[in-house]
């Protein structure tokens, strides 16, 4: 059974907003001309982001996911994920952050705004294409988004060894980005249909802060994946294993770009063994 989080809202929605688009560039000739300070004000709202969504742990807090969302979606579209997982009590330590992404202009969706970690060029099933003219300032604000909310854990008491990063598609590419160069050991990273992004300068990016190169990671993909093709995932694992991190990689037979009941339950027993419940302390009188 398929449990359906697209984070795109399939090709529907990248059509709608085409089309959309159209129908502003129409009629675009007959709109009052907007002042530079309406174009700035413009861009400070987009910028600006909703907090996160919270699930606090249902037991002592011991441990943290931060889970990212993908393209065009909120942290919501990830919270029955997260309610399957806590209603499984394997994970009652931990407590769940759902970022939500910014809204920004999405060039693949012709210039439309929309809920993303970062712009994309295209989204047409190309390799190359999604490689090509990366949006490196918007990767890296992201980055430093999820460094601070790990850096807000840590200062909340939580170990960075019992803090995990993930995501799914454009998320899970902003976690394997942020998640390994940390400035501080974490305890795992997620990548669920994505890639790798920076893969050309990723080696440099790391050595400015190289501590996760022993943190586990899980990567998962569907064989049936044509929105990020499953060839880039693959290859995003080759170039992590090449560069000798501790990755390991889950191929779903027929998966499109979505998630499955069978991949949730292994992203749970990773999770279970890399945040291990701790017992309390018990003080001598």
């Amino acid at each position: 059974m398929i449990l359906r989080l697209h984070s795109l809202k399939d090709t529907s929605y990248s059509h709608l907003s085409h089309c959309l688009f159209i129908l502003v560039t129409i009629f675009v000739g007959i709109l009052t001309p907007i002042c530079a300070s309406e174009v700035f004000s413009e861009s400070i709202k987009m910028a600006q982001r909703a907090r996160p969504l919270f699930f606090s742990a249902s037991a002592k807090h011991t441990a943290t996911v931060i889970f990212l969302h993908g393209l065009g979606d909120t942290g919501f579209g990830w919270a029955p994920a997260v309610e399957g997982w806590i209603r499984g009590s394997k994970l009652d330590q931990v407590k769940w952050v759902l970022p939500n992404a910014p809204s920004v202009r999405i060039t693949a969706a012709g210039g439309m705004p929309m809920p993303g970690w970062f712009d994309i060029a295209a989204l047409n099933g190309g390799i190359d294409d999604i490689r090509a003219n990366q949006d490196e300032p918007g990767l890296l604000r992201t980055r430093d988004y999820v460094h601070s909310l790990i850096q807000s854990e840590i200062d909340a008491g939580i170990p960075a060894n019992r803090i995990v990063v993930g995501g799914f598609s454009q998320g899970g590419a902003s976690a394997l980005l942020s998640g390994l160069t940390a400035k501080v050991k974490l305890g795992g990273v997620v990548g669920l249909s994505c890639w790798l992004p920076l893969d050309s300068k990723f080696a440099s990016l790391v050595q400015e802060s190289d501590l996760n190169h022993e943190t586990p990671i899980f990567m998962a993909h569907g064989s049936a994946d044509h929105v990020v093709p499953t060839g880039f995932g693959q290859l995003s694992f080759e170039v992590l294993k090449k560069q000798n991190f501790s990755v390991t990689m889950k191929m779903y037979p027929g998966m499109a770009h979505s998630a499955c009941a069978e991949e949730l339950a292994e992203v749970e027993a990773f999770l279970q063994s890399r945040l291990p419940p701790q017992e309390e302390k018990k003080t001598e009188l």
